[in-house]
């Protein structure tokens, strides 16, 4: 089996896993996904199941990379994961009402400094930060450059403060709860995380973990739920090849042609054969399925 699944990741699992089960219903050893959710995060997780897994660095650099979120936010209260999973910090009395919220938030669209959480996964001299984080030794992590599309406060729902984002690779929103808590004088930490889209992948194309055990358990065909291979390449263009064609790329050898440099979707009419590269009006196999 080969292709993918845009899983509805539930809470309490982590990514990793979420493939591996997945991977596993399908026959297959070989999975892989794209932006890691924290184990607390629900919600759009693409998963590649065999020889997809080959398409994850294209999927994650042919689309624009934007993500959007849901997430909820208690004011008021800190921990040291900025979510109420971590061991709590302090508390400030402080609480700001709806206009001091929305009033900051202007302030965040656009490309802006984020400083990541300390319990996240980017790398600080060859480990992840939560390692040291755990370790109990002291973390410097620098800020760097996000953007952010769009920020909305959505209300209050009687417990927490809720807010949609649509935001850049590489953004946490764990952060940005902090951020505009800290713009207000008070302190923050996220309750909710759900993301609704990534990639060009979208919440309403996504599955449980649970739903697709019930087919297999009931013996039911999961492959209707299975993506084509070229899901989300959609930004990069196509190459259409005929016969005698894709025989020579498949073997690996290299054709001429008027296209220009760059990445292209290689096809024999409607087969996916995989990733070529043109440089020097020369196609290249990159990744073959």
């Amino acid at each position: 089996m080969n292709g993918w699944i845009i899983l509805d990741k539930a809470q309490g699992l982590f990514s990793r896993t979420a493939s591996s089960k997945v991977a596993r219903l399908f026959g297959e050893k070989k999975s892989g996904h794209i932006g890691t959710l924290d184990p607390m995060a629900t919600g759009v997780l693409p998963i590649a199941i065999g020889n997809a897994t080959k398409m994850i660095p294209f999927v994650e650099n042919s689309n624009d990379g934007i993500k959007e979120y849901l997430f909820s936010c208690q004011f008021g209260i800190d921990t040291d994961t900025l979510d109420i999973t971590g061991t709590e910090i302090c508390r400030c009395d402080i609480i700001p009402d709806d206009k001091q919220i929305n009033n900051t938030l202007n302030d965040f669209i656009g490309d802006i400094q984020q400083i990541p959480p300390l319990y996240s996964a980017i790398h600080i001299n060859g480990k992840r930060a939560y390692e040291i984080a755990r370790s109990g030794k002291h973390v410097e992590i620098q800020p760097r450059t996000i953007h952010i599309y769009e920020l909305k406060y959505n209300g209050f729902d009687g417990k927490s403060w809720q807010f949609f984002v649509r935001c850049s690779t590489g953004t946490y929103v764990r952060s940005i709860a902090r951020d505009i808590a800290h713009r207000c004088g008070t302190v923050a930490s996220v309750d909710m995380i759900r993301r609704v889209r990534t990639n060009g992948f979208d919440i309403k194309n996504a599955v449980t973990l649970d739903f697709l055990e019930n087919l297999v358990n009931n013996s039911r065909d999961i492959n209707e739920y299975l993506m084509p291979l070229d899901s989300g390449l959609g930004d990069i263009p196509v190459l259409n090849l005929d016969d005698k064609s894709t025989e020579i790329y498949k073997n690996g050898g290299f054709i001429k042609t008027a296209m220009p440099d760059g990445f292209f979707r290689i096809y024999n009419n409607t087969e996916f054969i995989g990733i070529g590269v043109v440089k020097d009006k020369q196609l290249r196999p990159k990744r073959t399925i």
